[in-house]
């Protein structure tokens, strides 16, 4: 199965167009999370020749304005297009998916996409001192379990042993997305790492909100498994 990166703060190249935010396809039909603007969204869809048309479903991580600004625009376009999200997202954010003609999904817990795509459902998280629900997108691979992550707001640790109690026979073997690591100091990114580490996970492609003092960290402890991603980006999983 191929993931995609559609939209990150950095891009592989001028002929993508970077911007604050996330956004991964899987499978060529999945879509998780949208960026902050529509139109590179778009632009980047276009390069890659990525049909909207194709997409079956938006998995939402959190209710965050980085991660949904290119619902919006998508929904207008698809109407009836299925959105995953978590129960614990604002009124404003469910409502608007509804009057977009969108169909609103609320995954409170584990469930199935397709047969290899599912979320974790809704996992406790904060930020600013407020309550902030977020959820993670799980590929099934015949070596594992592949993680896409939006922001990480209840802990990318704590994510990650969420995904192996739902699977505790997979390892899992790959972590990409944002871990929102980027105003931490040294030490706490280190021992998050290294916590990380210790649960099994093989290879990261830490992403968005990570910072790039994280990323170096990252990349010395993960060594071969550290993948640099960007907008624009292939892998098969």
């Amino acid at each position: 199965m191929e993931l995609t990166i559609l939209y990150d703060n950095a891009s592989c190249g001028a002929s993508f167009q970077s911007g604050w935010g996330f956004s991964c396809l899987a499978d060529g039909c999945i879509l998780f999370d949208t960026g902050e603007a529509p139109a590179s969204l778009f632009h980047n869809m276009a390069q890659l020749k990525v049909d909207p048309d194709r997409i079956e479903a938006v998995v939402i991580s959190h209710d965050h304005w980085d991660h949904t600004g290119g619902l919006w625009e998508l929904l207008k376009r698809r109407k009836g297009l299925k959105v995953y999200a978590c129960p614990g997202f604002s009124g404003g954010f469910k409502q608007k998916v509804k009057t977009l003609e969108g169909c609103l999904i609320e995954s409170g817990g584990f469930q199935e996409i397709d047969a290899r795509i599912s979320v974790t459902g809704e996992i406790p998280g904060q930020y600013n001192g407020e309550y902030l629900p977020e959820q993670a997108l799980m590929v099934k691979t015949e070596s594992g379990t592949a993680v896409v992550t939006g922001c990480s707001h209840p802990g990318i640790v704590t994510m990650i042993e969420k995904v192996k109690d739902l699977f505790p026979e997979k390892p899992v073997v790959l972590v990409l997305g944002g871990f929102h690591l980027k105003n931490e100091n040294s030490g706490t990114i280190r021992s998050i790492a290294s916590a990380l580490m210790k649960t099994g996970v093989l290879r990261v492609g830490p992403t968005h909100c990570t910072g790039k003092d994280a990323q170096i960290v990252f990349r010395e402890l993960f060594g071969n498994g550290y993948m640099p991603l960007c907008a624009g980006k292939h892998l098969e999983v």
